[in-house]
Order: C-alpha cells, then structure tokens, then sequence
C-alpha cells in the first residue's frame, strides 16, 4: 500500500522536528518547507496528498501561497489544512475562501491529537 504523503510548510524547524517524527511513526511519508516558495516548489515536485500549511511565514505567508498554489493547474486539487496560531476573523475566512477544509491552532492540539485530526482530511 502506498504511504500518505504531507507536505508540512513551517517555518519552526522545532515543530517541523516534532511533526515529521510524530507523523512517520504513524506510517506517514513527510516533506517539509521552511516558506511558502520552498513550498510550492516542494508541492509540485512531490504532489502530496495532503499539505499541512502554517499561515505566518517569512516573507510570504500562507494567504499568498494559497493564492498562487490555486492558479496552478497542477497542484490545485492538493487538499490543504492551515495548522497555524494566528487566530484572525479576515485570514480565517481568506484561508476557507482558498479552499482549505480545516483552519487548526497548533495549540489546540498535541502531535497525536492532529494526527487523527489530519486522517479525518485524507479520505478522498
């Protein structure tokens, strides 16, 4: 059976460390970026099934990749989850309106309780 490939954008190499270890004990194959460039970049040269996408970023921040990433052909199907402590009414509703299906605070969850969060987003 094929792994479940995500592809995590997150800037905190400590939270990157921490989710991708989490994530491949559960049998999941994980592919980082520390900005949303290195993301998009790593979205369409992986083709994950899922990215896990923070919203505060270097230079651009996940509202503009999910902008450039919706305009590409081959990448705009790719299911998003915006994992992010930036708790905003407007960026909340920017993100939905880009076609996330969920807007999750990192501090509302531990790494086992997003992992059963994020396998409630894979089922295609």
């Amino acid at each position: 059976m094929k792994k479940i490939k995500i592809l995590l954008i997150e800037d905190e190499k400590m939270l990157v460390d921490m989710y991708k270890d989490k994530f491949e004990k559960e049998g999941f194959k994980m592919v980082t970026a520390f900005d949303a460039r290195e993301g998009f970049e790593m979205a369409k040269k992986e083709r994950p099934d899922l990215i896990l996408l923070d919203i505060l970023l270097p230079r651009e921040n996940g509202i503009s990749f999910l902008q450039k990433m919706k305009k590409d052909p081959e990448i705009a199907d790719i299911s998003v989850v915006a994992l992010s402590n930036y708790d905003q009414p407007q960026t909340k509703k920017e993100a939905f309106q880009l076609g996330v299906k969920a807007y999750l605070i990192k501090t509302d969850f531990t790494p086992n309780t997003l992992i059963k969060e994020i396998k409630k987003y894979l089922v295609k």
